[in-house]
């Protein structure tokens, strides 16, 4: 029994059956989330929340980037839900929409509002009914959610997967959050899938040194002052994780389920949205080279010995392009537990060239 999260939400009040089969574009769910009061959040899915989840098995979260549009990658996700001939009634595909402040015309009333960056990093909302509320707390709301066994007594696992924008949200999630291994201790697979992200979270002063970028020392200041600030490093942390230290993250996010990956061809040092602040340039000048400096980092701070449940694919021929990613041989096995034999036109994975 499993749930694959691929950073999505649950609603409280989905379109008719009707609605939903006449539009062009999938129609998202309102949610109510949070202890409290809490707040509403938008959510695409393939099943109404007010139905019987009990047949669920799995839940899928696949999180959008930085233009916010849930549902061009819950279509996507629906896609490759239907092309791993899982059955459809044991899969929950959820696709979360952190509304932005730009987003007025998509009508998503009295819910949290979030800076067109902010939510990527953890930030809190900065308006609407929920303002105050962390992008991560959504999270953790969410996957509480899928994992309550009053709503949902089936299911084992839950993959939180994102892309881009939304892969930076997933991956600094899954290094700071503090209910993976509550979840888990409750027989509950829980994974994350970062695919393609502009830049990692460091938990020390030390970044990749260039050309090589196989060696680590600190960063010049003088370059870039604030480059160990969050969402880089460990300084001026987000409110969410405030205190936290950079070491104990550490040792606690390499007991984590975490799968990267990045396309073989996303090394446009140029790329429309590749995060150029100097932060994130300290960690290399393209998203290949940010993945396998930070998988490099990961080793240079691991104890001898010390065993690591990471795993880690370069897919062969792709980009930025969230579908080819996810439908790649590693991508949707990742997040859909796809056999590659069984997927022989996605695109090919290789081990990370470090």
């Amino acid at each position: 029994m499993t749930v694959v999260a691929v950073v999505a939400g649950c609603a409280s009040t989905p379109p008719a059956p009707a609605t939903q089969a006449k539009a062009a574009k999938p129609q998202w769910q309102r949610v109510h989330l949070g202890a409290g009061a809490g707040y509403d959040f938008p959510v695409y899915a393939n099943h109404p929340f007010s139905g019987d989840m009990s047949r669920i098995r799995e839940v899928v979260f696949v999180q959008h980037g930085l233009q916010r549009n849930g549902d061009d990658y819950y279509a996507a996700g629906a896609e490759l839900l239907k092309a791993s001939g899982r059955n459809p009634d044991e899969v929950l595909l959820i696709a979360p929409n952190f509304p932005g402040t730009p987003d007025a015309a998509k009508h998503f009333d009295n819910m949290p509002v979030w800076t067109t960056q902010g939510w990527i990093g953890g930030e809190d909302a900065v308006s609407g009914p929920g303002a105050g509320v962390s992008s991560l707390q959504v999270l953790d709301d969410l996957v509480a959610y899928v994992t309550d066994k009053g709503r949902f007594p089936a299911v084992t696992k839950v993959t939180v997967a994102g892309h881009s924008g939304g892969a930076q949200i997933v991956h600094r999630y899954a290094v700071l959050n503090n209910v993976d291994e509550k979840v888990r201790a409750r027989g509950i697979d829980l994974r994350y899938v970062v695919a393609n992200p502009s830049s990692y979270l460091y938990f020390t002063p030390d970044r990749p040194v260039a050309p090589e970028y196989k060696r680590f020392a600190p960063y010049s200041t003088a370059t870039c002052a604030d480059y160990n600030k969050y969402r880089y490093g460990m300084q001026d942390m987000v409110a969410y994780a405030r205190g936290a230290d950079g070491m104990a993250l550490y040792q606690r996010y390499m007991q984590r389920q975490v799968t990267y990956m990045v396309g073989a061809e996303d090394n446009d040092p140029n790329h429309r949205v590749l995060d150029k602040a100097c932060g994130a340039e300290a960690e290399g000048p393209t998203r290949l080279q940010r993945a396998r400096g930070y998988l490099r980092y990961e080793q240079f701070l691991a104890k001898p010995g010390q065993a690591s449940t990471r795993q880690a694919f370069e897919v062969v021929g792709v980009g930025h392009d969230q579908a080819r990613m996810f439908g790649s041989q590693c991508g949707a096995r990742a997040v859909f537990g796809l056999d590659p034999a069984a997927n022989p036109s996605g695109a090919t994975c290789r081990a990370p060239q470090l």
